[in-house]
């Protein structure tokens, strides 16, 4: 570990800060590293590993098409990308998809079909178009969305930043709609904001979202890309409050986590104001992708990982909340995506992710003194059992 860890030191830029295990092994829940210690994955790849790691039913769809077809670019159709695009619409009811490969591009692809919409339904003059996020929001890192983030560290060293964009409070619809003009096209929002630190926000908050934005046609954007298909014991973070947002963002665990794939999701309305040549990808779409997305949907619905997020995640947040530690201040999420917030006394929740690094979990800060538990939706009551004294005894170490 030690040589791969200063190797990468050496020669990879260092725009993360990784807990120092060095991975070569997944199955389920569990990973190893490469001296051969086991550790309970508690990160799932930021909610990319729903499915848990290597699934083996989407293993075998990747290995079978690998060997068939990967790759045709979008100038020639393929026989996956329809099947995708019919398993999706069924399991999520939105009329149209569009195929990307990474959150942040669909984040992007979501922003530029608000602005066309805006345009040429809505009737905003044309480079005037607004959109309204969220302070503390985390939409991924290119310069577009680094622009409208709150996060000092993500953009003040990279401008000159796009505009276009207001921030508003996160919980606060009132904020929403003071800030509204005539040429608001869009609210973008993170229905629980994640890397901010599992905030949840206030009950009836997305309902009032959703009813300003019918009021003053305005498309409601959710990104979903963590915390949807099934991470928050809902297929959708939104259905806790029967919310459906006129644009759906994917992304992460769609894939199980063996290959990048995204998706945005709405309604023919709004999808199908594209023409072609407004916009694409190389590999957004391709065969590959489409049949590992496939294949990661049908292990959502066939294996009941909703409702084993539900479940786990009740009860995983109950343990958690039993802890009366010094140095905890509350415990928050929904689902399998929880956060257990330490008082700044508590001196950083890194040390703490160590210590159980230590101890065979791993676990991540997140935002200094949050720290995140997001197991695979796979994880039982038996690992849960196993991982509490663990969790306990850190949490209540010195």
């Amino acid at each position: 570990s030690q040589e791969l860890i200063e190797l990468s030191e050496k020669l990879g830029a260092h725009n993360y800060q990784p807990l120092d295990v060095v991975l070569t092994r997944g199955e389920g829940v569990w990973v190893w590293d490469v001296e051969g210690r086991k550790y309970l994955d508690c990160l799932s790849a930021y909610s990319a590993l729903n499915q848990g790691h290597n699934h083996p039913r989407i293993v075998a769809a990747l290995v079978e098409q690998a060997q068939r077809l990967s790759l045709t670019s979008r100038a020639f159709r393929n026989d996956q990308l329809a099947l995708f695009y019919r398993d999706l619409v069924e399991l999520t009811g939105y009329d149209m998809v569009l195929p990307m490969n990474t959150g942040a591009e669909a984040v992007e692809t979501a922003l530029k079909v608000a602005r066309k919409w805006a345009y040429t339904v809505k009737g905003v003059p044309l480079n005037q178009a607004e959109i309204i996020t969220a302070e503390g929001n985390f939409h991924g890192r290119t310069i577009t969305i680094i622009s409208f983030s709150t996060e000092p560290q993500y953009k003040e060293e990279f401008g000159p930043h796009t505009p276009g964009f207001v921030s508003v409070p996160y919980g606060d619809a009132a904020a929403i709609e003071a800030a509204i003009t005539p040429n608001t096209a869009a609210v973008l929002l993170e229905p629980i904001q994640g890397e901010a630190g599992v905030v949840v926000p206030p009950d009836g908050y997305l309902k009032q979202v959703r009813e300003i934005c019918d009021e003053h046609n305005v498309l409601f954007i959710a990104d979903e890309i963590q915390t949807g298909l099934g991470r928050t014991g809902k297929l959708f973070a939104c259905e806790h409050e029967g919310v459906r947002p006129d644009v759906m963002v994917l992304g992460k665990a769609l894939s199980g986590g063996l290959y990048p794939v995204s998706v945005v999701l709405a309604s023919q309305d709004i999808l199908g104001i594209l023409q072609p040549g407004d916009h694409g990808s190389t590999f957004g779409g391709n065969p590959l992708g489409a049949a590992v997305a496939r294949a990661a949907l049908r292990v959502i619905q066939d294996e009941n990982l909703i409702e084993n997020a539900a479940e786990m995640g009740e009860y995983f947040r109950e343990h958690l909340e039993e802890i009366n530690g010094p140095h905890i201040d509350h415990v928050r999420g929904r689902g399998l995506l929880i956060g257990v917030v330490l008082r700044e006394q508590a001196g950083g929740a890194r040390r703490f992710a160590e210590a159980l690094q230590a101890r065979g979990i791993l676990a991540k800060e997140t935002h200094e003194n949050v720290l995140r538990f997001a197991p695979p939706l796979i994880i039982d009551r038996e690992t849960i059992d196993w991982a509490m004294p663990i969790i306990r005894d850190v949490l209540l170490m010195p």
